[in-house]
């Protein structure tokens, strides 16, 4: 193979993965543009290694690129963070293993699959997130997430909330605590609103009540 055609297949690979890494870097995820690129590279430089590095050997060409699968799931992990008691990453993590296959895919000439798969990841990042927001959501209820700071500590003013937000028909998702959020008393909750009422009268709502000293979207 020449220097030509090693430089293009990686390249291919650096950008179609800079592509689905600028998505993650705009929403300021864990992983974003310079991660997606490196895993992408890594995995075309690894597959390029397996397939013509040890030509003539008696190695066996596919233990590399199999070992690349299973190494993208130890750093996919790494994406993934506890966020009290639901999980975040999740999506980056994907990303993450999908730009290995799409570096995967160049390596070895495919570049037809290299593209479409990029092309289906941004239209799972970007459309499907569209069709979220301005059809799923007015039909099934808005998800909004709150950070609320309380007065004072205990589950008082916690029980205050949920049942406030129980007779406003709103539904909780999930409740967690941030690292450091147990000495202001804040925590963050993703709430469902019923339809006809808007983040606006949700603020409100939250904000009269006697234990809740501030209020932010998250």
């Amino acid at each position: 193979m020449s220097t030509l055609d090693v430089f293009l297949r990686i390249l291919v690979a650096a950008v179609l993965a800079g592509v689905i890494g600028l998505e993650r870097e705009i929403r300021e995820h864990t992983a974003g543009f310079r991660t997606h690129i490196l895993v992408a590279v890594g995995a075309a430089a690894f597959t390029l290694a397996s397939s013509y590095g040890i030509q003539g050997t008696s190695f066996d060409p596919n233990r590399i690129s199999a070992q690349v699968v299973t190494g993208i799931g130890f750093l996919g992990a790494g994406a993934i963070i506890r966020y009290g008691v639901s999980v975040r990453g999740l999506t980056t993590a994907a990303s993450l293993w999908t730009v290995a296959a799409v570096g995967l895919l160049a390596a070895q000439g495919y570049f037809s699959a290299a593209l479409i798969t990029t092309g289906v990841v941004i239209a799972s990042l970007y459309l499907l997130r569209f069709i979220e927001d301005r059809l799923l959501y007015p039909l099934a209820g808005r998800a909004v997430g709150l950070s609320v700071a309380f007065r004072s500590s205990g589950y008082g003013p916690l029980t205050e909330l949920l049942g406030a937000l129980q007779q406003a028909h709103v539904e909780v998702k999930e409740v967690a605590v941030m690292p450091g959020d147990e000495e202001k008393h804040t925590i963050h909750v993703l709430l469902r609103l019923p339809r006809g009422l808007d983040v606006v009268k949700l603020t409100a709502l939250v904000g009269d009540l006697e234990q809740v000293r501030s209020i932010s979207l998250d």
